[in-house]
């Protein structure tokens, strides 16, 4: 193993270490895009044709990663994709990017990782990395992924290397690219360790070694834990306060002037995007196996899922106070990804806002600059596109419910043109002429 160690860390030193990264999504092509730039050759793979024919063409198919980002390593012939598994043999190293979502009982879906991992095992060879990213619960790597690469007889740690290291990319976040956010990694032996960290730190500017891929594992889920909670913590705050006729927001900014012991969270119409929402639940999922209830994980989850049904009984009563029903209202939600200035629809809550006002009867439309159609999801299936912005299609509506609080919006022109605009995000909070017809959520 020594000198399978030596040679894999001068290929690494030298960047003539082939990567490849396995999903292509939000995480896998700023990804694959660092270690190109870095001056690696990356071979991307990718179940999706379209993602392939893309990248090919020097495209990109998410709107915070420009196309002129991949044409340029494409073009220096430093980034490629495929769908073709085989091509595993000629890497040094693998990425492992695909999702891991929730299945419908709120229980772990590991089926990308087994499928990934069933997929590199007829062509995983001696001298060969693998790094899990997928956020799971602690032991993922271990437990699941390990065994299923060693079906063939290599031995982690002794044939190959076996390491995880969470994802941190934020999408849309101009002030962090992946080669500047630090890469916390843990390795199944120290040599795993030794050679993921190298890998890593050649493309990334700082990494943070951790002890095990379970330590790994657990530092991720805290993270997002952390905000969970706190956000949910604010979301009920938000509630409190507006039965106590307050502006929940200034007392966040009153607070936040403290220069020390307190960061700022701030509420919403709920929780999105494909961390926050689900990754709490797979450290609540592992817990019930050493017999301890994650209380606190488990209520911020309770108070975050119920805030899209929150917003719906603020649209409710903002209605009534106007003299209207939700049957037969014309309602425009304003905003459909998760967040703002973004095209990531996963887990939004607008998805769910939708659907509450559907069942209660309003004819609901939808604006997002970003998404022109509301694309099929295992729970959604919405036959809808995204409708113009102009004050001839806003007159029509009774109410507006601001879910997405996307900058290139005209706020002042919803307000002026809609009667009834329910703000769940703040985003009114520099209209001048009509705030009478804005009611927080």
């Amino acid at each position: 193993m020594l000198e399978l160690t030596s040679q894999l860390l001068g290929r690494i030193r030298a960047r003539q270490a082939k990567v490849g990264v396995v999903g292509l999504g939000y995480v896998g092509l700023p990804l694959s895009l660092t270690f190109a730039r870095a001056g690696f050759t990356v071979l991307g793979f990718d179940i999706d044709p379209a993602k392939i024919t893309r990248v090919a063409a020097g495209g990109s198919y998410l709107k915070h990663i420009p196309a002129e980002a991949v044409l340029a390593q494409t073009a220096a012939g430093r980034f490629s994709a495929t769908s073709d598994f085989s091509r595993a043999r000629e890497l040094d190293a693998v990425l492992i990017c695909v999702p891991t979502p929730l299945t419908p009982a709120r229980e772990p879906d590991l089926s990308y990782i087994v499928g990934t991992g069933e997929s590199l095992a007829p062509h995983l060879r001696r001298g060969q990395l693998v790094v899990l990213e997928s956020t799971s619960y602690p032991g993922t790597t271990d437990e699941c992924l390990r065994p299923i690469l060693e079906k063939n007889g290599l031995r982690a740690g002794v044939d190959f290397y076996l390491a995880f290291s969470p994802e941190r990319e934020d999408p849309g976040n101009a002030h962090f690219e992946t080669a500047q956010i630090p890469k916390v990694v843990g390795g199944h032996t120290p040599a795993c360790l030794e050679v993921a960290a190298a890998l890593y730190g050649a493309a990334i500017a700082s990494v943070v070694p951790v002890s095990s891929t379970r330590a790994a594992e657990m530092t991720k889920l805290l993270e997002n834990i952390y905000r969970s909670v706190n956000i949910a913590l604010v979301n009920e705050l938000k509630m409190l306060c507006h039965r106590m006729d307050m502006n929940i927001f200034e007392v966040i900014d009153a607070a936040a002037t403290k220069p020390f012991g307190f960061q700022p969270f701030f509420p919403g119409p709920g929780l999105g995007g494909h961390c926050i929402p689900i990754d709490p639940f797979y450290l609540t999922w592992k817990a019930r196996e050493f017999e301890l209830s994650t209380r606190f994980i488990e209520l911020a989850g309770e108070i975050n899922s119920a805030m899209p049904r929150y917003v719906v009984d603020r649209t409710g009563e903002a209605l009534n106070q106007h003299g209207k029903a939700f049957k037969g209202s014309r309602i425009l939600v304003m905003g459909v990804a998760y967040k703002r200035d973004i095209d990531d629809m996963r887990e939004s809550p607008a998805l769910r806002i939708l659907e509450l006002l559907q069942e209660r009867g309003a004819a609901v439309a939808y604006h997002d600059p970003y998404v022109p159609a509301i694309p099929k999801t295992r729970r959604y299936s919405f036959d809808l596109a995204s409708v113009p912005f102009t004050a001839s299609e806003l007159t029509t509506y009774e109410a507006a419910v601001i879910v997405t609080d996307h900058s290139v919006i005209d706020y002042q022109l919803l307000v002026d043109h809609v009667p009834l605009v329910i703000d769940s995000r703040r985003a009114t909070a520099k209209v001048l002429r009509h705030r009478e017809r804005i009611f927080s959520a």
